[in-house]
Formats: C-alpha cells, structure tokens, sequence
C-alpha cells in the first residue's frame, strides 16, 4: 500500500542516466528560481511607505531616489552573482565563495545563514499566501495553520516528483503575474499620460520635509531592499541548469534583474504618483489595482496571482536548499545522506528536510510569521555582504584580465549589502538579535559533524596502524561500500570459517565507480571474490535482494543455507548512528523478514 501509495504521487523511478533530461531550460529556470525574489515586488515597495509614513504623507516623493539607490543595489548584485556563477560554475555560491576566499568559518557562516533563510522562505512566503486566501475567504482564518501545512505538503510533492515536473506545473502562476503586473504598470503609466489620474494626488519631487533625517532615509532604503531576496539563488542552483550551465544561469539571472527592476520600479512609481498610503486593511498593490481597474476581474486577476507567487516563492527555497545542503554535504559539515538523490533524481532528504522544518516554524508561530520577515532580510544580507567581500579577496589575489572593474563591482556590492545589513541590526535589533545566537551555533554544530566525520574516517582508514581484531564466524555474502576497517573486519570474520565461500557484493551507480573499486579490490583482496552490480535507480537495497534471491535459488537445490554478513560500525555515542549506518540498518531491516536467510551483523567499534 504505502509503495503503491509512493508511486501515485511522487512517479516511477528515474534512472540515473535520465539526469540530463531533468535539468531545466532558462524559461523554466527563470519562474521556479525567481518566483523569491518577483514575488518581494508585492510588499517591497511598501516596506518603504511604512517607514515614510511616520513623518508623513509629504515624505513620499522619497521612494523615487530610495527606488533608485535599490535598483543600484541590484544592479551590484546582479554583477555580483554572475561573476560568481562564472568562478565557480559548480554551484554553491555565497557559501563556496567565502569558503574558499575568507575562510571556512566565513563559508560556514555563510552557508548556515542561507539555510536558515530557505527554511524561512518557505515559512514566510507560505503564511502570506495563506493569509491571501483566509482574506478573501473570512470564514477560513481559524484554518491558517492547517491551510499552510497543506500548502507545504502539496509543494513538497510537486517537488520530490522531479525538478522539471515541478517547474512545468509551477511555472505558469509566476508568468501569469508578471503578466498582470505589466498590465497594471502599463495601464496605470497610460492613465497617468492621459490626465485620467490627478497630479495634485502626491507632492512633488524635491519638497522640503520637516523632521526628515539620514537615518529615516537609510531605514526606508534598507526595507525596501528586503525586495531583493532570493537574488543568491541562481548561483546556488547552476547544476539545475541544462548545459552549458553557467552560461544559462548567468542569461537567467540577468532576466531576473530585469524583470525585477522594471516591476519593482513601475509599482513604486505609481505608489509616488496615485498617493497611495499603507494601509493594514490593504496592500499597496491592490491599492493601485483598485485605482487603476475598479473593482472588477482585472483587479481580482492581479490580487489572485499576487497571492499565487506569495505562495510559489517557497519554492525558491525548494530548489536552493537541497543544492547548499549538498555542497555542505560533500565537505562533510552536514549528513552525507543530503547527497543522496531520490527516486526522481532530486536531492529527497533536502526536500523533505525543509518541509518538516518550515512546518515547525508554522506551528510554533501559528502561521503568523511577520516578525520573521527583518530575520528574514538580515538572513540575506549576511551571505551577500560575506560572498562580495570574498569575490574582492579573489580579484586582489589573482589579479585576472579586467581585474579593476570587477573589484569595483563587488566593492560597491559590498559596500552597500554590509550598510544595509547594519541597519537592520541597529533598526530592529530587538528582532534579530537571534541571529547573534543561533548563527554562532549553527557553525559549531557543523564543525562538530565534521569533526566526527573525520575522526570516523581516520578509524577506518586502512593506511593507519590500528590492527584489525580477528573475528570467528561464517559468512557466504557481504555487501561492501569501501575499502576500510569495518570490511576488513568482517572479511576476517569470513576467512576464518569459509574463506572458499565469501562473495564480497558491491553496488554502484554509475559505471566510472564500479571500474574503480573493481581495480582497488583487485589489488587489496585479490583472493576474495567481488560481484560488482550497477544500479540504474540509485538503490542499494534493490539489486542487492535480487542478486541474493538468484544465490539462494541455486543454493536451495544442494540444501544450503545461505548466510548474509553486513559490515557495521559503532560510533561512540548513539546520536551519531543518524550519519552513518543507513544503507546497513535498511538492508537488515529488508532482508531480516526472509524465512530461509541467516542475516547478522559484525560490529566494529569506535574508540573515539
């Protein structure tokens, strides 16, 4: 039930050679990375009301050159970003850069504060989508928390389904907004051209304002940059890309910036020119649908896919996280189980990770997560200042052709993202003063997985001088993943009862490998036998049974038992089984119910 279950909603099992046809062209690329980022147009350009409101309405022509030092902003990042995704065209961005330029706590700093982000991306975007829908439908807001759970649970899906699936479906919502937003934008500019809207309606450009301050000013701005998260997550996502990668990510990334200048620029215009006020019954948005359309379907249509990209930007999230995840991953800062792709070819574990915990954020919030949007924000800035200051660190070491404007570039960049981040900080303290916490111990934790993994790795290490303890037993089959301590220990044990009868089976998932341990076995235990199976689906579990089934077929007609031994390694303390000891616990567990086959385990214990 629960396999047949499985197949009905996320699909049959990719093979790994179908990878290809999973990565995303840049019309795709563009709506499922983007949606972040074009969705903060629906509340950016209000952020920057709401701080000029409390000097007054007088005080609006501020957003023309608070819009104008944002776009400039962008534009540095945009910069930014695809010089990046040039330098290091394997993905990973902010995290990659300030890893290998500032250091491995800048890296991790980096990549933590991303993390932290994607999760509450999901969480934020969700919520106000949520409270989109339970505003046009009053009856449904004692429901919030349970609508937003579904709407995790029913992105979660489309995204364990495949990248491609998911951009197909996902994608029509964020065209569809741009859309209407172009329209409204058109239409608004055209009413204002043809004297159909008042100029008397907003004061003009350069009125003296009372009470005005720097400070105000640099508050504003720095809220209305909280439009331009999501802008990383291109350079996070280039192995997405289809071939040549870094060349479509950096085409999409600067359509992105495109879009988001032109859209994020027309909505503040018409805010200045309409004089539209922020309101807590309405959004700046509808406000300027309402006085350019009227109450009628064009307004309806511009709300009903604003509130449809509130809810897709979650998907950002879904297609950063697992790729970062993965990067940290390889260095061994997180589990390796976050390497591990799906029956689809996605990164599963990343995916279902953020799902469960965008859904904690959720409950523990009630759905209400406003006060998470300035954590939210800093949480960007962060990454961007850190990857800026990296790039510059780059470009004054290797000094390549073209060196000077590219240092200008991310000095500015730099420059810009750490005053932003600044501001926040000294504006909302009492909001992110978390991330003073939690961002020190994200980093300790991860150094302490990799202190483990390292201490694990050299315990096994065969090179080292810790003998092996010569084990007494029997044993036909041993399934094998390296070449270490945990295998030569079980081969003891096998030698010591039937050395003429082990077959050590190994599962590879692609052919490169398979030749590769093949010949590393040959050299290291030449008198043992090894059967090399490759597995199309990514699953151990799978070519394993079936090559044991065909083995205990045979054996059942001379009336032979047959013996499966698993390697297994004892880490020091029990918490640490959830970074190791997956595939050994799984493979137990299947083969444990099989009524004629012996299956046991040798341990091998850690000392540290």
């Amino acid at each position: 039930m629960w396999y047949a279950l499985k197949r009905f909603l996320i699909g049959q099992p990719l093979k790994s050679a179908d990878l290809g046809e999973q990565k995303l062209n840049k019309t795709k690329a563009l709506a499922i990375l983007s949606s972040d980022a074009l969705s903060s147009v629906a509340y950016g350009p209000e952020q920057i009301l709401i701080v000029l409101i409390t000097i007054g309405a007088v005080a609006f022509w501020y957003t023309i050159p608070i819009a104008v030092g944002v776009l400039v902003l962008l534009l540095a990042l945009i910069l930014s970003y695809r010089q990046i995704i040039f330098a290091y065209p394997h993905g990973g961005g902010a995290y990659v850069v300030s890893k290998e330029n500032l250091g491995v706590n800048a890296g991790l700093l980096a990549g933590g504060s991303l993390l932290v982000d994607y999760i509450l991306t999901v969480a934020v975007s969700i919520s106000a989508g949520t409270d989109a829908i339970t505003s046009a439908f009053p009856h449904l807001h004692p429901y919030n928390v349970e609508i937003a759970i579904t709407l995790v649970i029913l992105i979660t899906i489309l995204n364990l389904r495949g990248i491609t699936e998911s951009a197909s479906i996902l994608a029509y919502p964020v065209y569809l907004f741009i859309l209407a937003l172009f329209v409204l934008i058109g239409v608004g500019l055209y009413h204002i051209l043809t004297g159909a809207v008042s100029p008397t309606n907003h004061v003009p450009l350069g009125t003296p304002v009372a009470g005005i301050s720097l400070f105000l000013l640099l508050k504003a701005f720095a809220s209305g940059s909280s439009a331009l998260t999501g802008v990383e997550a291109i350079s996070n996502a280039i192995p997405n890309f289809k071939d040549p990668g870094p060349s479509n990510a950096s085409k999409t990334l600067a359509a992105m910036g495109l879009l988001l200048a032109l859209l994020f620029s027309g909505v503040v215009y018409l805010a200045y020119y309409y004089g539209i006020a922020p309101k807590a019954q309405e959004t700046v948005v509808s406000q300027i649908a309402s006085q350019t359309f009227g109450r009628n379907w064009m307004y309806y249509c511009v709300q009903g896919t604003t509130a449809m990209i509130l809810v897709l930007a979650a998907n950002t999230g879904y297609s950063a996280f697992p790729l970062l995840a993965v990067n940290l991953a390889k260095d061994k800062f997180i589990a390796r189980m976050f390497t591990i792709r799906g029956d689809r070819l996605g990164y599963s574990n990343g995916i279902i990770f953020l799902a469960v915990a965008s859904i904690l954020l959720i409950i523990a919030f009630k759905g209400r997560t406003e006060h998470l949007i300035p954590l939210y924000a800093v949480g960007v800035f962060i990454p961007f200042t850190l990857a800026q200051t990296g790039m510059l660190v780059k470009w004054l070491r290797e000094k390549p052709r073209g060196w000077i404007v590219k240092l200008t570039v991310n000095l500015v960049g730099a420059l810009i993202s750490f005053t932003v981040m600044m501001i926040f900080f000294l504006t909302k303290f009492g909001q992110v003063w978390t991330v003073l916490i939690f961002l020190p111990l994200i980093v300790m934790i991860f150094h302490r997985i990799k202190k483990h993994y390292e201490a694990v790795g050299e315990q096994l290490r065969i090179t080292t001088c810790e003998p092996t303890i010569p084990i007494e037993g029997n044993i036909m089959i041993v399934p094998v993943a390296g070449i270490t301590h945990v295998v030569e220990n079980s081969l003891n044990y096998a030698k010591s009862l039937a050395p003429d009868q082990i077959i050590a089976v190994y599962v590879a998932f692609d052919r490169d490998s398979e030749k590769q341990f093949a010949e590393k076995w040959e050299n290291w235990q030449p008198d043992v036998r090894l059967v090399t199976l490759h597995s199309h689906y990514r699953s151990i579990i799978h070519p394993l049974t079936k090559f044991i089934d065909t083995v205990e077929h045979k054996a059942n007609e001379s009336n032979f038992r047959v013996t499966v031994l698993i390697p297994q390694f004892i880490p020091k303390k029990n918490w640490q089984n959830i970074l190791h000891n997956q595939s050994s616990l799984l493979i137990r567990a299947f083969l444990l119910y099989r009524r004629n086959l012996v299956v046991t385990t040798v341990p091998y214990h850690l000392k540290k």
